[in-house]
């Protein structure tokens, strides 16, 4: 297992961060790793791909290819996964799950190409575990198997992580719609702000939700391992080495930087419903940093900086078919944003309502005058999919990062606050 081919799937757009993340934490070379759609590959081993899992806060799982064959049809997909050696990672005794993404394939069936793949997957182990074959679940699979068909190709991968990267093991309490966390750690790694080894800027939230961007943000200031909570497919696998894991744990726990006691926070995040920031402050309980980050209730409108010098702002405002939500609490509702539990990253806002106009115009109008006044010297970064927002705010974006959350296409705009009056657009 130490010659293996790695894929680790991230949300379009992240690749280019993606790709440092993963040689800062394995060291390897930079020819080992290689930006693809959607992700990247990577050339190593196991006990890499058991690191990756562990610290990755941008893919969305870490996946081992075990076949890449051309294929013309379901029967050359059945021979293809036939000739797999799925009896060296796991035993009958686990139970499985296929699951298969095309782009431009000649198929008509996704469906029943897996049910080719899970077939081919059984009658193997049937003739090498004496008539034995492993149980099928599609809700908590023990293995999970994935297939991605392209015109002519057909690649066969083995999943190390189980539950998705982004359930980091600390998120318990949440609204409706919480923002992923590997969301936040790709706006936290365009926006710059823990890169290099100067000390960190003040980091601010104002409309924090359950508190997702400034928890990723503390564990990267107290370098905790994003998976550190959690547990991970590989665990059950025939080549896994407890005493290996146990030693990677050790030294992922010894490098951890604890908070100085007296030491004054530079995280910060508030929200307009109250019932939020409970949500935020128990998160944060669980996430290993409480005491990194101060939580406060306000308006987004009104709150003043939590802090005398200037530093970053990053947040993920509401949006949808309706922008229902923003700047003052009326109640428990939600904004009517897309949410697809497993792969999508979709957004994320707590109990807020804002009677405005459709779009939200006047609110972030009114959110960028208030910046301007109050916030001289921060720069804002806010993600969204409304390319017209620097219209709306009558501001001119210093950048703008495009990413998608979850099947939206967004920006992450850069406002450079510079005090006075909004221009006019």
């Amino acid at each position: 297992m130490n010659q293996l081919q790695l894929f680790l799937p991230c949300a379009a757009g992240v690749e280019d961060y993606l790709a440092p993340e993963v040689l800062r934490i394995t060291g390897l070379p930079p020819g080992c790793v290689t930006k693809q759609r959607g992700g990247v590959a990577v050339r190593t081993s196991l006990a890499h791909a058991m690191l990756l899992n562990l610290h990755s806060r941008l893919a969305q799982r870490v996946l081992v290819l075990l076949s890449f064959t051309e294929y013309r049809n379901e029967q050359d997909l059945y021979r293809a996964a036939s000739e797999v050696a799925w009896e060296r990672w796991f035993t009958p005794r686990e139970s499985i799950k296929v699951e298969v993404t095309a782009q431009h394939s000649p198929l008509t069936s996704l469906n029943f190409a897996a049910l080719k793949i899970k077939d081919a997957v059984c009658d193997r182990f049937r003739v090498t575990a004496g008539g034995v074959r492993p149980d099928v679940n599609t809700q908590w699979p023990d293995v999970r198997i994935y297939t991605h068909l392209s015109t002519d190709s057909c690649s066969l991968y083995i999943d190390t992580s189980g539950e998705p990267l982004f359930k980091r093991g600390w998120r318990e309490d949440k609204g409706d719609a919480p923002l992923k966390e590997t969301l936040a750690a790709a706006m936290l790694a365009a926006s710059g702000w823990a890169d290099g080894d100067a000390d960190l800027l003040p980091l601010y939230d104002p409309c924090c939700g359950s508190g997702t961007i400034v928890i990723e943000a503390a564990q990267i200031a107290c370098n905790i391992a994003p998976g550190s909570l959690r547990r991970f497919a590989f665990e059950k696998y025939l080549p896994f080495r407890r005493a290996e894991w146990d030693a990677i744990k050790k030294e992922a726990k010894d490098a951890e930087v604890l908070r100085e006691p007296g030491q004054k926070p530079l995280i910060f995040g508030s929200d307009v419903a109250h019932r939020m920031v409970d949500f935020a402050q128990r998160n944060a309980q669980r996430a290993g940093v409480a005491d990194v980050i101060e939580f406060r209730g306000g308006d987004a409108l009104q709150r003043m900086p939590p802090i005398d010098i200037p530093g970053v702002m990053l947040l993920n405002p509401p949006y949808g078919e309706r922008i229902e939500v923003a700047g003052v609490a009326k109640g428990a509702g939600h904004a009517g944003r897309q949410f697809d539990e497993e792969d999508a990253q979709a957004g994320r806002f707590g109990a807020r309502e804002l009677p405005q106009t459709q779009e939200g115009g006047e609110f972030f109008s009114q959110l960028a005058s208030h910046w301007k006044k109050n916030y001289p010297g921060w720069s804002a970064w806010i993600l969204t999919p409304d390319l017209k927002l620097p219209g709306k705010m009558r501001l001119k974006e210093a950048r703008r990062v495009p990413m998608w959350n979850g099947p939206i296409e967004c920006r992450l705009f850069r406002f450079d606050m510079v005090k006075g009056s909004a221009r006019a657009i």
